[in-house]
Parts: structure tokens; C-alpha cells; sequence
């Protein structure tokens, strides 16, 4: 029955990847419940029924004493014994029950705890060998790499860059880029991380963020990208932006292309790519790609020039707002600006009205090496606003390198090392412009919009509207406009509608059409690459080391788990990173279409966590049974049928309304963000 969960998720899409989930999670179920059975029959237990699924019976067969069924509904299984019956409570104190011998209930405390832990005991056992086999054929996860930072998050606050490898977290070993994330999220307080830059490795001691929307604790980092542009399942996607200078290159570059040298020096790594690029931005450049030959394992080198890639923009001129962090040892730093400094002029010339506030991340990187001239406005306590001169050494590192993570990502002035909000309020209009003669200085930019019309060439993003607004659900996103301006670089193929106001004054709305080639003479770090991301194979050398591993990755997410569940408990992880069998659909059927490693990975997870939370001391769940055998054990008495009744029911409500929240994250919230 799980294959028709699953068909009822994804239709007929492919029958092979479905097949491989309904098997999966049966195997899951039914080992789970062969455990339970097994000990049972050998403790000589009467076992009614055997059961995949609850609820109504779809298919049975009797063989011998015992009824073997498949139901309706696929969220688990169980088994029917004699004198247990979740359902009749009173059967586990009855004395009529305890007199029959094959009854649960007439069983020594010893043998009745063995038939309740042997389906958790099981479930680990099948998760060491379905990790194990994932190991054996060999894993793909994402590399610990740091490709991108959030200004303002306490990795970039901290001094973590770009290409960083992160090897440690609170004293765990750290092999994928979800070790990160999962060690971050469920941490407590501040952690300590070991990181690999180039031959030096060094300690940090970080407290991540919770603030905001996150709905976990986080640092700012993401995955980097390797050198080979990505294939997209919609094969009208190219693995360029389009119109992009990339777009236009000739001959075209083409999905699973790798890049290796530009202008003749060779690359290793994505950081020594960019690291080129965001320093040419003015020049031609050639880019050697190795190619797949077609029906061929070897590969073909071509020699494609790329032109500069111009930035997208307006020609909007708009107000700074106030710093929002300070980059640990950076310039900005040894110079003394602080959080709440307002950078007003640069060497005399007034931000937002004589040097673009877009355009600053670059013009300070312009002058690298030399001293500059910094006033800042700033409050000082029981006083009035105040300017103060600081002069600050930039150091040369482009801007708009970083891609912003989330809406209210600050923008980055890597130069110095600070960030701050781009308020949305106009201060100027480029003569000529797109947006001249439509919008006017002192108007305020509400929301931007980018549609897609029928002549539109396809990108990444579905069709539907994009629209990044100030406020979403009476929530302010203060930098909305700094995630807006990099949709308009990854987007040049969609039309601009703005939502514009002055104070007290209606909304209206502008629609904009920039051209192809952007404003003006700004060129972008960027040339409109879409990369795949950095992946890496955990592979094991031989069936002892793929057991080793499974046994260590079953322990530690059996740690995972209980830690996850601490956290929700303590607000650390919002309840709304719980997912239930919708969204475990969906992931099961993502991992069987990657393939059977990526399957047998997800299904010893699936089997860890129906391990653990099948033990959590919930009446009704086996750790609910097994603390009342404990209880047991210790008073030498049963418990009376009053407590067993009222527990029983207490559980029952408490999975049923477990059951209904996830349900409705599945269907409300993870669907609405597509994720």
C-alpha cells in the first residue's frame, strides 16, 4: 500500500522509482513488525494477526494460527498478540488473559520487554545494512566547502570565507556539507569548529542564529559549486542566464561542459574561478571546456570567448541604510566603524546621490591599497547624531560575489568587511534610464515583480510571477531590495513591474522593460554560468568498512534524531522542520530515481527514525509498553487497568495529533514552498 501513497503523489511518472518506494518502505515496516512477530512465536506468544498497514483489511491469508494482512492505510504495521491489543487495554491487566500460557500478558517481564524492543532492534539492524550497502555502492553528498556566506551571519561575521573547509563540529567529524547544516541545527550555545583554509587549519568558536524567519539555528553558509555547468530536467533550460554574456558566447556552452582553463591557467576549484573572474570583469576572456563526446567516454577541448557581462539595472539611485555588521579583523573593523554607523560619504562624495549605493561594493574594491576618506553618521547615547571621519585601507575584493541566502540578506561591501540594508526609497533616476519618466526621487519601491511572458526564453524558476516585496504577512523584510537586485541578474529575461508610493500617498504600479544589455558601464564578477554543485563520493573499500560505516552512521543518527527532538522541544528547530508521509514520499522518490545507493541511504534513515520514535515512552508506542514493563519490573505488580486505559487513549490522541500537524506541514507549508 505504500506504492499507492506514492502514486497518488506523483502519478505514473515513473514506474521503476515507485516500485523501488513501495518495496522500501514495506521492507522497512515489515522488518519492524518480523521482529515483534519472531520473538513473539519464540517466546510462544499466540499471534493473531501480522499486519502491513492499519485500518481496513485490503488483502489476508491465514497460514497455521496466524492472519497475515495487508490494510488500507500505509503509515506503519503491527502485530496482534494474545493478551496486547492497543486498541483493548484492559487485556494487559486481565487475569482471564494471564492465565492462558501463550498469552502476552502471562509472559515474565524479561520475555514481554524482548518482544517489544525486537522491532526497534531489528529497524537498527536493516539501518546498518541499508546504510551499508549505500556505502558499498558508493554515496554522492555535497562537499564541506563553504561556497557562500550571508553577510551578517556569524560565519561571515566571524571571518569564514569562501573555499573554507569546515573538518569539525563540536568535536565530530564533519565529511559532507550536511554534516554542517545537521551539526549547527542541533547544537546548544556556541560551537566549536575546526576549518581547513588552504594548509592552515584553525579553531572558531561561533553561537549561531535563530533570528528572523529561521526556523533552525544556522551560521550563513552554503554549498560551493564545482567547475561543470549543471543539466536541468527541462532540457529547454540552458546551463547559462539567458541573455547573459555567456548566453551570447559562440560556440554555445552546453550541460555537463567543464571548465579547466581561462586564458590559458589551468583551475582546480571553483574559489580559484571566481576568484579570476571577479577580478576580470572588464576583459574579454577564453574559457577552455572539456566536453563529452557522445556515444564516447573520452572528451573533446574547445575554446570558447566569453565577452563582459554587463549589469542588470534600472538606473534607480537608492538611500543607504545603517550598517548591520562588522566583519571580524576587517578594515571596516580596525578603522572603528560599528553596527548602526550610517556611511555617508566616500572621500567627500555623498552615498546615494553621488556614488551609487549598488555600485559602492565595487568602487571601494577600486581603491584597494590606498587610505580612504569614510564618514559615518552616528548615534552616540544621550546625544544628538554625529558624523565621524575614519579612514579605512579597502582591500581588493569585488562585490556582488555573494549570492543573498535569503530576502533579508544584507548587501556585503567585501572590500572593508561590513553590510548593510538598501533602503528602498529613490534618491535618483538615470537620464536615459528604464525607469526615467516612470519613476521619480522620493518615491518609494514597495514591491518588484518579475513576469515571464510567452516570448520570454526559459530559466530556472517556474513560470508563475516572482514578486519580493518589503513586507510579506505583516513581517518587514528591510533587505528586500539587495535579493531583488540579484533576481534581476539571474532574470533578464522577464519584464519589471514596481509597486511604488510616496508617504501617504497610494500605491501605483510601473512596468519596466530593461534591455538585454543593462545600463551604463558596470560590469558584473559574473558571466552567467549555471554550475552544478560540488558533489563528492563516500564509497566504501570493502564490505568490513561499509558495515563499519553503517554502524556509524546508524549511531549517529540515532543522536540526530533524539538531538532534532530535544531542540524542537527547547524552540531551537521550529516545528516547522517536521515532515510526515507526504513529504517522506516525495524524498523516497527522489532518492530512488537518483538510484539504489541514494535509496538504501534514505531507507536506513526512515528505519533509525522509526526505531527511535517507536521507543520514545508515548503509551501506545513500544517505549510507552516497555516503561510500563519497567514499571513492573520494579513494583513487582502490574499497572491497574484505570492507568493502562487513560495512557493507552492519552498516547493514542497525542500520535493521532502528531499525525494531523505533519500532515498539514506537508500539505500547507512545505507545498507552499515547494520544498
Amino acid at each position: 500500500m505504500a506504492g499507492l501513497m506514492v502514486l497518488a503523489a506523483f502519478g505514473l511518472g515513473s514506474i521503476p522509482s515507485i516500485l523501488y518506494v513501495a518495496l522500501g518502505l514495506g521492507l522497512v515496516i515489515f522488518f519492524h513488525e518480523l521482529g515483534h512477530f519472531a520473538v513473539a512465536k519464540w517466546c510462544n506468544v499466540y499471534v493473531e494477526r501480522f499486519s502491513i498497514g492499519f485500518g481496513p483489511i485490503l488483502f489476508s491469508r491465514k497460514y497455521g494460527e496466524t492472519e497475515y494482512a495487508l490494510s488500507a492505510i500505509p503509515f506503519g504495521g503491527y502485530v496482534k498478540m494474545l493478551g496486547q491489543d492497543d486498541m483493548d487495554p484492559s487485556q494487559l491487566s486481565s487475569e482471564d488473559m494471564a492465565r492462558n500460557p501463550r498469552s502476552y500478558s502471562a509472559k515474565s517481564v524479561p520475555q514481554r520487554m524482548a518482544i517489544i524492543s525486537a522491532g526497534v532492534i531489528m529497524n537498527i539492524l536493516t539501518a546498518i545494512i541499508f546504510f551499508g550497502v549505500a556505502f558499498g555502492l558508493g554515496v554522492q553528498q555535497l562537499s564541506p566547502v563553504v561556497g557562500n556566506l550571508q553577510p551578517g551571519l556569524p560565519a561571515w561575521n566571524a571571518g569564514i570565507r569562501v573555499g573554507d573547509r569546515i573538518s569539525s563540529i563540536n568535536g565530530r567529524r564533519v565529511d559532507t556539507f550536511t554534516d554542517i547544516l545537521r551539526g549547527v541545527a542541533l547544537s546548544t550555545g556556541s560551537i566549536d569548529m575546526e576549518v581547513t583554509r588552504g594548509e592552515e587549519t584553525f579553531a572558531l568558536n561561533i553561537t549561531p542564529d535563530k533570528s528572523g524567519k529561521a526556523t533552525r539555528r544556522r551560521i550563513g553558509v552554503a554549498p560551493t559549486n564545482s567547475l561543470q555547468l549543471g543539466k536541468f530536467p527541462d532540457k529547454t533550460v540552458r546551463s547559462v542566464i539567458p541573455r547573459s554574456a555567456a548566453a551570447r558566447a559562440t560556440p554555445e556552452f552546453e550541460p555537463r561542459d567543464t571548465i579547466t582553463k581561462i586564458n590559458g591557467q589551468p583551475f582546480t576549484s571553483h574559489l580559484e574561478f571566481e576568484q579570476y573572474v571577479s577580478r576580470h570583469p572588464n576583459d574579454k576572456l577564453t574559457f577552455e571546456v572539456a566536453r563529452e563526446v557522445e556515444g564516447s567516454k573520452e572528451k573533446k577541448t574547445l575554446e570558447i570567448a566569453v565577452e563582459p557581462n554587463r549589469v542588470r539595472t534600472l538606473g534607480l539611485w537608492l538611500d543607504v541604510g545603517k550598517v548591520v555588521a562588522v566583519q571580524k579583523n576587517s578594515p571596516a573593523a580596525e578603522a572603528g566603524v560599528q553596527v548602526d554607523d550610517k556611511i555617508v560619504r566616500i572621500e567627500g562624495e555623498q552615498l546615494g546621490k553621488d556614488i551609487n549605493t549598488l555600485r559602492l561594493p565595487d568602487v571601494l574594491s577600486d581603491l584597494h591599497g590606498q587610505t580612504v576618506k569614510i564618514t559615518v553618521a552616528r548615534q552616540v547615547k544621550g546625544a544628538e547624531l554625529k558624523e565621524v571621519e575614519l579612514e579605512i585601507t579597502p582591500r581588493q575584493a569585488p562585490g556582488w560575489t555573494d549570492a543573498p541566502m535569503s530576502i533579508d540578506s544584507p548587501l556585503s561591501v567585501p572590500a572593508i568587511g561590513v553590510a548593510f540594508h538598501v533602503v528602498p526609497i529613490v534618491l535618483k533616476v538615470e537620464p536615459g534610464s528604464p525607469a526615467d519618466g516612470k519613476v521619480q526621487p522620493g518615491e518609494r519601491i514597495r514591491s518588484i515583480t518579475f513576469l515571464r511572458t510567452e516570448s520570454s526564453e526559459p530559466d530556472t524558476y517556474p513560470k508563475e510571477p516572482i514578486t519580493i516585496a518589503d513586507e510579506e504577512k505583516d513581517v518587514k523584510q528591510e533587505g528586500f531590495y539587495t535579493s531583488a537586485f540579484w533576481k534581476l541578474q539571474e532574470l533578464p529575461n522577464r519584464t519589471v513591474k514596481l509597486v511604488v508610493s510616496r508617504e501617504a500617498e497610494k500605491t501605483r504600479e510601473v512596468m519596466i522593460e530593461p534591455t538585454a544589455e543593462g545600463f551604463g558601464d558596470w560590469n558584473s564578477p559574473d558571466r552567467g554560468f549555471l554550475f552544478d554543485e560540488d558533489w563528492i563520493t563516500l564509497k566504501a573499500e570493502g564490505p568490513a568498512e561499509a558495515v563499519n560505516l553503517g554502524m556509524t552512521h546508524t549511531r549517529n543518527s540515532v543522536m540526530d534524531i533524539y538531538l532534532t527532538l530535544r531542540n524542537v522541544f527547547t524552540g531551537d528547530v521550529s516545528l516547522k522542520e517536521l515532515h510526515g508521509p507526504v513529504m517522506i514520499a516525495k524524498v523516497a522518490y527522489a532518492a530512488a530515481s537518483q538510484g539504489v545507493a541514494d535509496l538504501s541511504l534514505f531507507l536506513g534513515l526512515l528505519s533509525v527514525n522509526l526505531a527511535v520514535i517507536n521507543f520514545l515512552p508515548i503509551p501506545v508506542l513500544d517505549g510507552g509498553h516497555m516503561v510500563f514493563l519497567m514499571w513492573e519490573a520494579v513494583t513487582r505488580r502490574k499497572p491497574s487497568e484505570r492507568v493502562l486505559v487513560t495512557a493507552q487513549y492519552f498516547g493514542m490522541a497525542f500520535v493521532l495529533g502528531l499525525m494531523a500537524l505533519v500532515l498539514f506541514l506537508d500539505l500547507f507549508v512545505h507545498s507552499a514552498k515547494g520544498n
